[in-house]
């Protein structure tokens, strides 16, 4: 019998280990890596969704920065005061998550009878059609300069650095502290509700529909309903993405939630691996950190200048988007099934080595005993 300890409960002590992990960094990291890992938990969210429409259903969307701004503005009208209907915020970001669904049920009718760079241009349409709203819809959104977001509070705690000071083990806990362990909880929500998504039936539908809809609709898949449906689920999950970056960045405002935006998410999915939830989550972190970590070290970097300086010299933001361009060219090209493939297929090729060689069967060592007899 083997020594080693049964693959569930190892699989239980990783998880418990990056637990541990991930709720140590308040403790120990400054308010600039605190809110890297705020935006990147923010993105991861919104990634995971995207991959589940373009990554499991095949469904290409470029209007994903379009659910992004509804779920930020939604939480913020909801939630603020002037202007804003004044809801309790717990309230407020549940509405807005609802509300991003929503508008991703008004589309799903395209989204399920349209596919490919059709379903592309005509989710294109949505951000040029939301960023247009946001900017002449003054009195709601607050036109070109945006709008504060109210911190998000339960019951007397509050989720910023305005309420009672906040004392843990000697740690004072600002916004940033707060932020982090309601961030890590929600995309705990989502890490978990994709991963249950994907192994259900539901997932080898959607699985399916992607490989071969003719195939699917062969074995009783109902096309138009599914894809609907994962539309649906991927416009909650940005908007979920949004209220978690509106909350971070403390105000909100129209020229964020553009093209470029929707072209972020898609390089996530394409970096981190089509259809993989831990996929998703590295490109994420790959793609919202380098322009962060590019602009606090520009001075240290050759060929990057800080942001500001004259000359057209080449700013951290833009030498990170060629960055994680060529990221993605290389990955195309080296690993197509992305970061989260190359680790599974590290994973297998580690088990293989670890896997006892197979003792010789009786008829191997019969035959060899034959060979060996005078």
């Amino acid at each position: 019998m083997s020594d080693l300890p049964p693959r569930r409960a190892l699989r239980a002590l990783a998880f418990l280990g990056v637990a541990l992990l991930l709720c140590a960094p308040p403790f120990y990291l400054d308010v600039f890596w605190l809110r890297i890992g705020l935006f990147a938990m923010a993105a991861a969210t919104g990634a995971v969704g995207l991959g589940l429409l373009t990554g499991t259903a095949g469904q290409l969307s470029l209007g994903h920065s379009f659910f992004l701004a509804i779920g930020a503005y939604g939480y913020t009208w909801l939630g603020g005061e002037e202007p804003g209907a004044g809801l309790p915020t717990v309230l407020a970001l549940v509405a807005a998550v609802l509300l991003a669904g929503l508008a991703g049920g008004l589309f799903s009718p395209v989204a399920g009878r349209v596919r490919g760079v059709y379903l592309g241009v005509a989710t294109l349409a949505l951000v040029f059609l939301g960023h247009h709203i946001l900017v002449s819809a003054e009195p709601v959104t607050g036109g070109f300069n945006g709008l504060s977001v109210p911190p998000l509070s339960v019951g007397s705690f509050t989720f910023d650095a305005s309420g009672p000071e906040l004392v843990v083990l000697g740690v004072p806990f600002g916004a940033e502290e707060r932020l982090w362990y309601l961030s890590l909880a929600l995309f705990a929500f989502t890490w978990f509700t994709a991963r249950g998504l994907l192994l259900s039936r539901a997932g080898r539908a959607l699985k399916a529909l992607r490989d071969s809809e003719t195939a699917a609709a062969v074995m009783g898949v109902p096309v138009a309903r599914y894809r609907a449906g994962a539309f649906v689920l991927s416009s909650m999950y940005a908007g979920l993405a949004g209220a978690l970056l509106a909350l971070a960045f403390r105000r909100v405002v129209p020229d964020y939630f553009g093209l470029a935006l929707s072209v972020d998410y898609l390089a996530m999915i394409v970096i981190g691996g089509l259809g993989s939830v831990a996929g998703a989550t590295a490109g994420a972190v790959f793609v919202t950190a380098l322009p962060l970590l590019m602009t606090r070290y520009a001075d240290q970097l050759p060929l990057v200048t800080a942001p500001g300086s004259a000359g057209g010299t080449l700013g951290p933001t833009e030498a990170s988007r060629y960055l994680y361009g060529a990221a993605v060219v290389l990955v195309l090209i080296f690993a197509p099934d992305g970061l989260g493939g190359l680790l599974h297929r590290l994973r297998a090729r580690f088990r293989m080595r670890r896997r006892p060689a197979a003792a010789p069967t009786s008829a191997a060592t019969a035959v060899r005993a034959k060979e060996h007899t005078p």
